[in-house]
């Protein structure tokens, strides 16, 4: 039943409902063709089901069901449901990393909610680029839109241990490399790693970005920690659906909720989660398709204003999402911070202060007090300097604790291919103070700034005990990884930044403290070196990757595509 438009407001009325017209005669036509009378569509709200299921995505393998869910909803609220099947950018297999095809799906978002006669719309998704792409698609449509997070996994488990998905990987693969576990041991351990579908169970980019959309407003209270086969998934998936056409005949566009206060709650979220450095640039990247000015300076300022309250892994100590999930979920992370937020602004649910009602932390160890905190500032730092002008990050809280200020001589890699081929070459004459530096992994240079950022470190110094180092780069890394990694390095390699200048040996200190990043090269020098850098071959020479290449901005500014994130109208289309 409406409580805002009339049914002659809706925007599917334009296809259905313009009586003595050919246009709409067709269209019901074409809706009989489908198997659908007319009393089952015409004068209900339309609601698009976008579903980012396949089956080589095991993040979102179980949103099939999760659609007939949502449908269920949408039907139980008088509405009229439509699934349409969008890119499902996998982490895990797609190459050479699904961040080049998140502007593709955020296209694909927009176009089909603009063209199509759809009134509100629901998105599913989960997995890393997934969250930030379809929001960003729906910002740009402006569409009435609900987010419904695909949910993390189960905890992992292997010989008494609670496993999380990529933290454990990752930890396991050094022990491996350092001869302290056996072939046949990886081989069980893999079998114990992931053991249900949803994405990561650690505090990795998923968690991190579904958290974030929770923050922002478009999604159910307590909907992003669900843990994906879990029962009450299912039913906030049909309840998601069930508010997706009360948003329908209220007319409550993503612009009345994408507001520059709920995407400074969202940094504070994010940070306050210890969360991953990949939501810095997807946050950017979705303010702008909100018309917001979001920067690095605005993730130093908040960092330094909220604490780490989230002791879930790899920031956090112990806990994986679903201890998150049961010590409260979201809204009771959100209750103690709440002098740091923005309480009434608007969400798909009401304000965020009446979101929070009610919001109790059952586990003080899972989510801290501000007595107790994880670290007393955010997670990450932004790094300036004239190895990164336009900016780099760190996710410090991650790394430790003797590395937050370094100084060591460059070891320098043109190439991750390369890298891996020799990173165990003694001749290297590698140590642990040394500085791993690797280039051309930046947005263009990647090519889409692959999750290459945690540079494996020589197996002989895994021997002798080591475990993190400096590591520079213009890449990104796995929101589940860990160590002293400098990331994001802007303006990048590929384009002639001061990255592609740096040389074997040179000094390069970093201080977290002081958020700087520091090449110690004289100006003179570096400036002789431009003169003998040569620009690389171009990636691509057609197809979606020249687009890419061509609109592609940098890591500071989002990595949108300049003709989407810039101002401009996109009118609706004519459906008469």
């Amino acid at each position: 039943m409406s409580d805002g438009r009339r049914p002659e407001e809706l925007r599917s009325h334009q296809w259905y409902g313009t009586e003595g017209q050919l246009r709409t005669w067709s269209h019901n036509a074409r809706m009989r063709q489908l198997g659908y009378e007319a009393e089952e569509y015409r004068g209900r709200p339309v609601i698009a089901v976008l579903n980012t299921w396949s089956d080589i995505n095991p993040c979102h393998v179980h949103l099939r069901e999760r659609a007939e869910a949502v449908k269920r909803g949408v039907w139980q609220a008088g509405g009229f449901p439509l699934e349409f099947p969008v890119a499902t950018l996998s982490e895990t297999y797609q190459k050479p990393t699904p961040m080049l095809y998140r502007n593709l799906l955020a296209m694909e978002t927009e176009e089909l909610l603009r063209s199509y006669p759809i009134d509100a719309a629901v998105l599913l998704g989960g997995c890393d680029k997934s969250t930030p792409a379809l929001l960003m698609g729906a910002a740009s449509a402006d569409v009435p839109s609900i987010f419904v997070p695909a949910g993390p996994m189960l905890p992992g488990h292997w010989r008494g241990e609670t496993l999380g998905s990529g933290t454990d990987m990752w930890k396991y693969w050094d022990e491996h490399r350092a001869g302290n576990l056996t072939d046949c041991e990886l081989r069980e351990l893999q079998g114990g790693l992931a053991r249900s579908p949803g994405h990561c169970m650690t505090m990795g980019t998923a968690s991190t970005m579904t958290a974030a959309a929770e923050a922002l407003g478009m999604t159910l209270p307590g909907a992003s920690s669900i843990p994906a086969v879990d029962s009450g998934h299912e039913r906030m998936a049909a309840a998601s659906g069930r508010r997706a056409v009360e948003l329908a005949w209220s007319g409550l566009k993503p612009s009345e909720i994408l507001t520059r206060e709920a995407f400074e709650d969202a940094v504070t979220t994010v940070l306050g989660l210890g969360g991953s450095t990949n939501a810095v640039i997807h946050l950017i990247a979705m303010a702008g398709r909100a018309h917001i000015e979001l920067t690095l300076d605005d993730f130093d300022r908040i960092a330094r204003t909220v604490p780490v309250l989230a002791n879930v892994r790899p920031g956090g100590q112990t806990y994986l999402m679903e201890d998150f999930h049961f010590a409260g979920g979201l809204p009771a992370f959100l209750s103690r911070i709440t002098d740091l937020l923005h309480l009434d602004r608007p969400t798909v649910a009401g304000t965020l202060r009446e979101q929070l009602q009610g919001a109790v932390v059952h586990d003080d160890d899972v989510i801290r007090t501000r007595e107790n905190p994880v670290a007393d500032e955010g997670g990450v730092a932004v790094l300036r300097g004239n190895l990164c002008p336009d900016g780099a990050v760190i996710k410090h809280i991650s790394a430790e604790r003797h590395l937050l200020k370094h100084t060591g001589p460059a070891v320098v890699f043109d190439d991750y291919k390369a890298m891996q081929q020799t990173i165990d070459d003694p001749s290297l004459g590698i140590t642990a103070d040394s500085v791993l530096v690797l280039r051309n992994a930046g947005p263009k240079g990647g090519p889409g700034m692959p999750e290459y950022g945690m540079l494996p470190i020589p197996d002989h110094l895994l021997k002798q005990g080591v475990r993190d180092m400096v590591r520079i780069s213009d890449a990104r890394m796995s929101g589940t990884s860990y160590g002293a990694c400098a990331l994001h390095v802007a303006p990048e390699s590929y384009v002639g930044g001061p990255l592609a200048l740096v040389r074997a040996g040179d000094l390069i200190t970093l201080d977290v403290e002081e958020r700087t990043l520091h090449l110690h090269v004289d100006d003179a020098e570096l400036e002789r070196r431009r003169a003998d850098w040569t620009p690389p071959p171009t990636r691509y020479e057609r197809g979606y990757g020249a687009l890419y290449n061509e609109q592609i901005t940098q890591a500071d500014t989002g990595c949108d595509f300049e003709f989407l994130a810039r101002p401009g109208k996109v009118a609706d289309p004519y459906a008469g």
